[in-house]
C-alpha cells in the first residue's frame, strides 16, 4: 500500500510535504512556479514535498500567502518543531524505519535506536537542562519505541561500531552505565546486530564524526546520513555515499572482531560500580 493511502503513518516532515503538494495541484501549479512565489528554487520546493529538508518559516509564510490559507502552514510548521522529535531528525526516522540495512558508527552516545530508557533520560536531561520532568519522558518515550524497528518480523541488518569514547562516558552514573552496556551485549545476541569496538588504541578514526548509511528494503539507492548540532543532512549522492561507505569500511577493519568487543564491553560492564 502507498504512503498516499496511508497518510496517518506519515512522519510530521513528510505530512507537510504532502500537503503542500496537494494544495499546490489543486492550484494547477508548478513546483517551479510555487519556488518563483515564495522566493525559492524548484529543487527546493521538491525537497520539502518528499520531506526530505525542514521547510523554513518565510517558505511557510510564503505558502500560505499563496494560496490564501491564512496561517495553516504556518501553523502546522510550528506543530512541527515542537514534536517530540526535532523536525530535522525526521528524515533519519524514516530511513531507519524502511531500512533493510543499517551501519552505525557513533563516536559520542550510543545510537537512539539501542539506548535504555535511563540512558535515554540522562541523554536528554544533558542536552535539554531547561526541560520540564514531562517533556523529557515524551522524548525518551518516543526514543524508546524506535526499537520497534527492530522488533518487527523482518528487521534491518544493524551493524554498530562504537569509538570506545561511548563506553568510557559515564552517561547518568555507573548503574545506568552498566544497565547500558549490559543491554547492549543482550542486544548484540541477535543474529540481526552486530557490536564493535573500536579502541583508542586503534589511533585516528577514518571520520571524526557520527554518520549512518541505510539500505532500503526491496531495492534503491544507499543513503547517507550525519549531523551537527541542530542540523541533520541525508544524502544519495553517489559520491558522498561512496566517500562514506569507504570511511565506514576502514573503520570496521580497525575495530576489534566482534567476539572481542563483547569482551570489552562486558570487562568495562563489570568496572562500572555504584
Amino acid at each position: 500500500m502507498s504512503e498516499a493511502s496511508e497518510p496517518e503513518n506519515l512522519n510530521p516532515l513528510k505530512s507537510f510535504g504532502l500537503d503542500v503538494r496537494e494544495v499546490r495541484t489543486s492550484h494547477a501549479m508548478s513546483q517551479k512556479g510555487l519556488g518563483q512565489a515564495t522566493g525559492y528554487s524548484e529543487s527546493y520546493v521538491s525537497k520539502v514535498e518528499k520531506g526530505s529538508v525542514v521547510p523554513s518559516e518565510r517558505f511557510a509564510n510564503g505558502c500560505d500567502r499563496t494560496f490564501r490559507t491564512g496561517n495553516l502552514f504556518t501553523r502546522q510548521l510550528e506543530r512541527l518543531l515542537k514534536g517530540d522529535h526535532p523536525s530535522w531528525f525526521e528524515p533519519y526516522l524514516d530511513l531507519e524505519r524502511r531500512a533493510s540495512q543499517i551501519l552505525d558508527y557513533s563516536n559520542a552516545l550510543v545510537m537512539g535506536m539501542l539506548q535504555t530508557h535511563a540512558y535515554a533520560t540522562a541523554v536528554f536531561r544533558a542536552s535539554h537542562p531547561r526541560l520540564n520532568p514531562d517533556s523529557i519522558k515524551g522524548k525518551v518515550e518516543t526514543r524508546m519505541r524506535r526499537r520497534d524497528v527492530m522488533e518487527r518480523e523482518a528487521p534491518p541488518l544493524l551493524w554498530v561500531v562504537l569509538h570506545e569514547t561511548v563506553l568510557r562516558t559515564v552517561v547518568g552514573g555507573p548503574e545506568v552505565m552498566r544497565g547500558q552496556l549490559r543491554s547492549l551485549l543482550a542486544d548484540a545476541k541477535s543474529p540481526h546486530v552486530t557490536v564493535q569496538v573500536l579502541p583508542f588504541k586503534a589511533g585516528a578514526p577514518a571520520s571524526g564524526l557520527t554518520f549512518n548509511l541505510f539500505t532500503p528494503q526491496g531495492g534503491g539507492p544507499t543513503a547517507m546520513y550525519s549531523e551537527a548540532r541542530g542540523l541533520g543532512y541525508v544524502s544519495d549522492s553517489v559520491t558522498a555515499v561512496a566517500e562514506a561507505q569507504t570511511a565506514y569500511d576502514h573503520i570496521r577493519a580497525a575495530a576489534l572482531s566482534p567476539d572481542d568487543s563483547l569482551i570489552m564491553i562486558r570487562e568495562t560492564m563489570e568496572g562500572y560500580t555504584s
